[in-house]
């Protein structure tokens, strides 16, 4: 490469250049600040013209970034309007034929109007001098500046000392600014704007802030090097002690022997654990690389946490004791009141088990509100079977992982809750709960859903592979029961490969059984007091069911049993008392005012309420459908927090009742002249489903006649549109519900006679059962007589 002085040789003769005026070479992604020196590379044509043009002129020419790079040839409108006016120092032609300008930026210019008739781009310019006055402000500026510089450079690994020497000496705090930003990695336009700032204080504060922004970045990455070769550095002599202490180990004789021992003793147990052959394969090839792998390898203790689990597991095929029957029903007794078509359910189970030991067990899904005991029930069936208990919490898992493990490849790898609840066990016949299943989830780690399919089908669980292992692993001699408060939540295919068994609520005559033979004995202990110390009337405890708890299961009411004789414990521990019986009058002093009453009748004293049946997670419950009518246009309002479906009902509803006016007594104008709101309380909580139907066309003719509906009477029901009462869910649930809120009748789709013999007989002897196969029979039954109308508001007053 050689310095090449262009001739006037061929050049054309072209019209002087005024003198204001500046030949422009543009340039890309390329920023030239004054007082730097900058190598530039030239190409095109023009841009070589005006270099030459402007080496023989001996003339300065204006640096001028074009806005976009992807332009070839660009025009006026396609370059920024300031520049950097610069002195082209050397002139290069390299043997490749590429030219090359090393330039030396003078001032800033900003063009005034681009000119035409040259070869190249020309154009008259205003420049701009740096001042050479300044202000306090403006040396306070300098300042920080120059210790922000000095501190970026100072955070370089490399940084050239003539450069921090040059930004010692700087006086000006333009040049200044111009030379920190020029040395900075930021992007071509953040340049163009620092030379675009004309205004010394603003371009040393804009670019200041640019410095305190790579000063973080700076500090960051050197604190991350730092802990990098810290991390670095302690691995490293953690393997040269390792070989230390291997070399001290050889010199003594011990090392070899050690390593000797180790491997025998896991030789040894591979043998005992009576693997498959598959697996004893895997671990004898796993066995020969642990021998072969020295102390201080990343994977040696990876492979001898992998040994270890396959060793812990329990390979050998189970020994199964003999299911006494009579035992087992024994046991379910003892553990549970009531629930008679779920023991009569496990006792089949457990008879096929023992006539079949071999064969394949059914996957048992207990469903129910909380508080029925379904995780109880499980732990009676181990008892029962004379097996070991494991429980596997499903619940907020959303990680296929905790199901099938993670791959031995990541760091700090395990099985999956499967394997581990296996190996803690001990044996692989197992009783496995699998509990709230229902409330499984999934993201982007996987759907353990998905992974349950293998291991609850048995037809393939006899070879399940988890991920940790990588062997397949016999399942099918566990016996796997699953809980869930509800079943929607479960798909399909899970669903389908499990048995549901449902486990409604309890009756309060059941609570009332239960409380006394376990949940008062089971407080009393818990509270560290003796049987004589402390007791419950009989009274009191269906005082507490009745006016202190409703719910499907006993949760709750264990919890209220559990404060009345922590009362008492507290007497007795201050010496007021060596015994205490607790009444139902004591209950008021203890738990407080009674939280739940029977607002049936209140409720129902005005016309437009009736009282409805619904289904929970948690259980049954009632609740009550308000309409009011007002004067309107015809509109339909409701509220209450309703669901879709809820609000199709209620438009069916109302449809219903325009449809059957005539019959019902109603003046057809009344519809267009009024305005019909729906409400069902409490509005803070959520609602849907089909099954108000019923009660919100009751609550509707109620309205519309003036005539209440029976205070004891409660109802549940799809209606069609033609007047048709649909079947619905939840009868059993419902009905335990209505009985435990006092009521005495009500009224069921016919279509659900199937449901009436999974209704406790207690609750069936309680209640009036009333089966609707059109809605006019719900008003015939429901609706007090006209004649009594007037009776009947008096008696309300």
């Amino acid at each position: 490469m050689a310095d090449t002085a262009p001739t006037a040789a061929g050049a054309q003769a072209m019209p002087a250049l005024p003198p204001d005026s500046l030949i422009i070479v543009p340039v890309r992604d390329t920023v030239l600040f004054p007082g730097m020196v900058f190598p530039i590379t030239i190409g095109r044509p023009r841009s070589i013209a005006a270099a030459q043009q402007a080496v023989r002129d001996q003339r300065q020419i204006g640096v001028l970034m074009q806005r976009d790079a992807g332009v070839g040839e660009p025009e006026a409108i396609d370059m920024h309007r300031m520049g950097t006016v610069a002195n082209i120092v050397r002139y290069i032609t390299a043997p490749d034929g590429s030219h090359h300008l090393v330039c030396q930026g003078d001032q800033r210019f900003q063009i005034v109007e681009f000119l035409s008739g040259w070869p190249f781009m020309v154009a008259r310019v205003q420049r701009f001098a740096e001042p050479e006055t300044q202000t306090p402000e403006i040396e306070a500026r300098l300042l920080n500046l120059r210790n922000q510089a000095l501190e970026a450079l100072s955070l370089l690994p490399q940084a050239p000392q003539e450069l921090i020497a040059g930004i010692q000496a700087l006086e000006a705090p333009g040049p200044l600014a111009d030379l920190a930003v020029s040395y900075m990695d930021i992007k071509p336009d953040e340049k163009q704007d620092i030379l675009e700032t004309v205004d010394v204080a603003a371009r040393v504060d804009k670019v200041s802030r640019l410095l305190s922004h790579r000063i973080e970045v700076l500090r960051l990455s050197a604190e991350i090097g730092k802990q990098t070769r810290s991390s670095l550095d302690e691995r490293q002599r953690e393997i040269l002690l390792r070989e230390q202490m291997a070399a001290i180990q050889r010199q003594l004789g011990e090392g070899e022997e050690g390593k000797a021992a180790e491997i025998a003793e896991l030789t040894e147990a591979i043998a005992r654990a009576q693997m498959p052959k598959e697996v004893e394969d895997q671990a004898r090839r796993e066995l020969r690389r642990f021998e072969k792998m020295p102390e201080a390898a990343a994977e040696h203790g990876m492979v001898r946490a992998y040994l270890d689990w396959l060793i812990a597991l329990p390979w050998a095929p189970p020994e199964d004791g003999g299911i006494d029957i009579a035992e087992a029903r024994r046991v379910l007794d003892h553990d549970h009141y009531g629930l008679e078509k779920i023991k009569r359910r496990i006792m089949e189970y457990l008879a096929v088990r023992k006539l079949a030991p071999q064969g394949k067990a059914p996957i048992l899904c207990f469903a129910g509100p909380p508080g029925v005991g379904k995780t109880s029930l499980g732990q009676s069936i181990a008892r029962a079977m004379n097996r070991k208990f494991v429980r596997v919490s499903l619940g907020g898992v959303h990680d296929e992982a905790e199901i099938r493990g993670h791959r031995r490849t990541y760091i700090g790898a395990l099985p999956g809750n499967i394997i581990q609840s296996i190996r803690k066990a001990g044996t692989r016949n197992c009783v496995m709960m699998l509990d709230e299943i229902d409330k499984l989830g999934s993201g982007v780690q996987g759907d353990p859903r998905a992974a349950l399919l293998e291991v609850l089908d048995p037809e393939q669980n006899g070879t399940f592979r988890d991920n940790y292992l990588g062997v397949p692993f016999d399942l099918s001699r566990i016996v796997f029961i699953a809980t869930a408060n509800m079943l929607d939540t479960i798909p399909g295919p899970l669903r389908d490969r499990m048995e549901i068994i449902s486990l409604a609520g309890y009756t309060a005559s059941e609570k009332f059984e239960i409380a006394r033979r376990y949940l008062v004995p089971r407080q009393t202990e818990a509270n560290g007091l003796r049987p004589e110390q402390a007791s419950v009337s009989d009274d009191a405890l269906r005082a507490v069911i009745r006016s202190y708890t409703r719910e499907a299961g006993v949760r709750n009411l264990e919890r209220e049993i559990g404060k009345v004789l922590r009362h008492a414990a507290v007497r007795i521990a201050e010496g007021q008392a060596t015994a205490i019986a607790v009444g139902a009058d004591d209950l008021a002093a203890i738990l407080g005012a009674p939280p739940f009453e029977n607002e049936v009748a209140m409720r129902l004293s005005v016309p437009g309420v009736a009282t409805g049946l619904a289904w929970t997670p948690m259980g049954g419950d009632i609740l009550f459908i308000e309409a009011t009518r007002s004067a309107g246009s015809g509109k339909l309002i409701l509220t209450g927090q309703l669901g879709d479906v809820m609000r199709e009902s209620a438009q069916a509803a109302l449809s219903v009742v325009k449809n059957s006016a005539a019959s019902l007594g109603i003046a057809e104008e009344l519809f267009a002249r009024s305005d019909i709101h729906i409400h069902v309380p409490a509005g803070a909580t959520p609602k849907d489903g089909p099954s108000a139907g019923v009660a919100m066309f009751m609550a509707l003719v109620s309205l519309l006649t003036e005539r209440t509906i029976r205070s004891d009477t409660a109802m549940t029901g799809e209606i069609s549109l033609r007047g048709l009462v649909l079947p619905v869910g939840g009868i059993k649930e419902k009905v335990i519900a209505a009985a435990a809120a006092g009521i005495k009748r009500v009224m069921l789709p016919a279509r659900n006679r199937r449901d009436f013999d999974d209704i406790p007989e207690e609750v069936r002897r309680t209640l009036e059962f009333v089966w609707l196969e059109r809605v006019e029979e719900a008003v015939a039954a429901a609706l007090e007589p006209a004649a009594d109308k007037a009776k009947a508001t008096d008696a309300a007053a």
